[in-house]
């Protein structure tokens, strides 16, 4: 019996080899196969002894040849073996890893999503004679036991909501998070709280985190795995994958292929190789800090070794993020960045942090973002130049830090001293002339217009650009073609065809009959809505790359920049409304779809570090944008966490931070940077989402209404505050800026 056990776990071995290996023919693959085979032959005629020493034999080949297999593996290879079901999970994790654990949050789909697992755990050391339990909030997403249960770890937008929930939890109860990275990437659905949004939600909460996030990535899916792992330490299983897209979806694209069409397995493959999506390559980057050492051909559960060695890197790096931030550590932290394969739990490191110990955690881990992705852009400007735009940086934030952070600090505190004392004396005058008044209760009330208009003065701002008025200063290529247009509204409304002058020219490109809005240049914006001769750009010589080589991406860009005269997809700007300076970027559709990478985020950081100096507002006008680079792989995708943490960091300021969406925005960046913003706007017919309804049809199986994605949706759910016509941009923004911030950033 032990013997037919034994040849049946070989069996499954090869299946196994050969699942992750894809079909291919391999010599060593077929010489496993042929020795089973022999042994199915020989076996009726062995006696029992011989039986087991060729098990034995057979075994030992396995182990030998599993080995050499392991060095043949190309990066598809390795998507295989974390999609297969004999990998470890999550649950597996919970079970080898930690001491004792409780799951907790529910089963349901509305309660947690069954995609994301979220347990309370802890880890028993040894502090000289006591025994300690450490506590520890384990999240992440979980694939196996009952697959068909988890939708294969495919969180939806519920799932991470508890996931930031109980990360919140952990923060109150001041106890390290252990996030574990099983995704192929979020469920694209947008039912409330709608993935974009929440992703965004739980990148932006998550930077700000007053305790320490340790993460493990073994599949890491797009903006489901940011969804958990933004993190103080990012580690990765060696046979694992991280990567903006899947290697299907990224060569469907370079294919062209349609829906219901086939890629061919040799260019899924060398995508694959193209997107630099290995452990190996995620280190030789600089986005993650470590790779932890699979058995051969990928870990699964019977491997407990692997086990013991997950849970001593685990307390290992949380030691060293305590250590990183305490104020007492001396030898301690020393041992702990040089202890390579020996017992982390021979050391006690204390899991607690004090409020200045947070504040150096949140710092550190800013820091440790803003840092990444930083060569994967070209920087076109003269040495000279960038000493020049330092030195100007650092003046601006020496005048910002006299003027606001010490003058104004006084002047605040004298004035409400001031006012204080003003109140009283007003209260003390009102008792005293209280006689007086009651002799004048029967003279007649004079209403002066102009404090009437006063009092009116915010709610009904100077008109500008109004829905009455045209004389536009930026007019539409489009109004010189002298052609009729048919409204997309005309079966539904009875619209009446436009001529193109009129509707591209005076109408600002609005259906005058059902009010829709056709596409318009990003021009339209900057040459209507700002005043003239206001803006003023910078950082135009930060340059989108191809920093993974990317065969035929080079060429693609240099048409870009041919096509649209700039050198990314992003412009920055200051700019004046009505007088009111803020600082502006654009992300604009004419350039690669205005998809984001590397250059995109660099300017959108160095923007949002010029209005936080300058103590301006900050609009993001979103003209378009198709997502994440692709080409540009993890160097785009960690635009992500990237630019979010910098938008934090200039909230946290006290900024005042606007988003404007026109046409059509998709994907990573509407995940993140630009869906946490507290004041979202859309002009009508724009269409917001986390995917594309050809994605969704893709990843689900599911049709998804005409309307699914349309701005109108998007307020519904709460993603957008408002939805605003195309000609009353101008008026609006300025009543934003009036109301909510006001001349100054620091409007709290």
């Amino acid at each position: 019996m032990e013997i037919e056990k034994r040849v049946v776990e070989l069996t499954d071995r090869l299946s196994y080899i050969k699942d992750i290996f894809g079909g291919r023919e391999n010599a060593n693959i077929a010489l496993m196969q042929a020795r089973l085979d022999e042994f199915a032959v020989r076996e009726r005629e062995a006696s029992p002894g011989e039986r087991a020493q060729m098990v034995r034999q057979i075994e030992d080949l396995f182990d030998f040849l599993e080995k050499k297999l392991d060095d043949e593996l190309v990066p598809m290879d390795m998507v295989r073996i974390v999609r297969h079901p004999a990998r470890i999970s999550l649950k597996d994790i919970l079970e080898n890893v930690y001491d004792n654990y409780t799951e907790i949050g529910g089963q349901d789909e509305y309660s947690i999503d069954p995609s994301m697992l979220i347990a309370r755990a802890y880890i028993t050391r040894r502090h000289g004679d006591k025994v300690v339990n450490q506590p520890v909030m384990v999240i992440g997403q979980e694939k196996g036991h009952g697959q068909e249960f988890r939708n294969g770890g495919s969180v939806k937008p519920w799932g991470n909501a508890k996931a930031l929930q109980y990360m919140k939890v952990a923060e109150t109860e001041r106890i390290p998070i252990h996030s574990y990275v099983f995704t192929p990437g979020a469920f694209p659905v947008e039912d409330y709280p709608g993935a974009a949004q929440q992703i965004a939600r739980n990148l932006y909460e998550m930077g700000g985190l007053r305790v320490p996030v340790v993460s493990i990535i073994s599949e890491g899916g797009s903006g489901g795995a940011e969804a958990i792992g933004l993190s103080d330490v990012r580690m990765m299983l060696s046979r694992g994958y991280y990567s903006v897209i899947s290697p299907e979806g990224a060569a469907a694209i370079e294919a062209g292929i349609r829906q219901g069409q086939r890629v061919v397995p040799e260019l899924i493959a060398e995508c694959a190789k193209r997107l630099n999506i290995t452990a190996a390559d995620n280190l030789r980057m600089g986005y993650i800090d470590k790779v932890l050492e699979e058995p051969a051909l990928g870990a699964r559960p019977h491997h407990y070794d692997f086990f013991k060695t997950l849970r001593q890197e685990m307390i290992q790096a949380t030691d060293q993020v305590f250590l990183g931030i305490a104020g007492f550590k001396l030898f301690r932290a020393l041992v702990a960045s040089r202890r390579k394969g020996g017992d982390p739990e021979s050391m006690f490191v204390r899991w607690t942090l004090d409020e200045d110990a947070a504040d150096r955690l949140v710092w550190k881990r800013y820091c440790k973002y803003r840092r990444m992705a930083e060569t994967a852009f070209r920087d076109g400007r003269p040495s000279g130049e960038r000493i020049a735009s330092r030195a100007k940086s650092l003046v601006w934030s020496g005048y910002s830090f006299i003027r606001y952070d010490f003058v104004r600090k006084h002047t605040k505190a004298l004035a409400k001293a001031a006012t204080d004392l003003e109140a009283e004396l007003r209260l003390v005058a009102h008792k005293l002339t209280a006689p007086l008044r009651r002799q004048d209760k029967n003279a007649p009330v004079v209403c002066d217009p102009a404090k009437s208009r006063m009092l009116t003065e915010l709610s009904q701002p100077e008109q500008g650009a109004c829905l009455e008025e045209f004389g536009w200063r930026y007019v539409s290529p489009k109004a010189a073609e002298d052609r009729a247009v048919t409204c997309p509204g005309a079966k539904t409304y009875g619209c009446p065809d436009l001529w193109a002058p009129d509707l591209y020219g005076d109408f600002a490109g609005v259906c005058v009959n059902c009010g829709h809005h056709f596409p318009m240049e990003y021009e339209w914006v900057l040459g209507n809505v700002f005043d003239a001769d206001s803006i003023v750009e910078y950082d135009n010589d930060i340059e989108a790359g191809n920093p993974l080589d990317y065969p035929g991406f080079e060429e693609k860009l240099d048409a870009a920049k041919k096509k649209t005269g700039r050198k990314s997809g992003c412009v920055s700007l200051d700019a004046k409304i009505d007088g009111i300076k803020l600082v502006s970027t654009v992300l604009y559709s004419a350039f690669r779809g205005g998809s984001v990478g590397a250059a995109e985020g660099e300017k959108f950081i160095r923007a949002l570090a010029r209005a936080r100096r300058k103590h301006y507002p900050f609009l993001a006008y979103v003209h378009g944008t198709a997502g994440i680079r692709i080409q540009e792989s993890l160097n785009g995708l960690i635009q992500m966490p990237r630019v979010t943490l910098a938008v934090r960091r200039y909230i946290e300021a006290g900024g005042l931070y606007v988003v404007l969406y026109d046409t059509n925005s998709y994907a990573g960046p509407v995940a993140s940077f630009l869906g946490c913003s507290p004041y979202q706007f859309a002009v009508r017919s724009a269409n917001i989402g986390f995917a594309g309804p050809g994605v969704i049809k893709e990843t689900t199986g599911v049709d998804i209404p005409p309307d699914y994605h349309q701005a109108h949706n998007a307020l519904a759910r709460g993603h957008i505050q408002g939805i605003w016509d195309r000609r009353e941009i101008r008026k609006n923004l300025k009543q934003v800026l009036l109301t909510i911030g006001g001349r100054n950033l620091y409007y709290r």
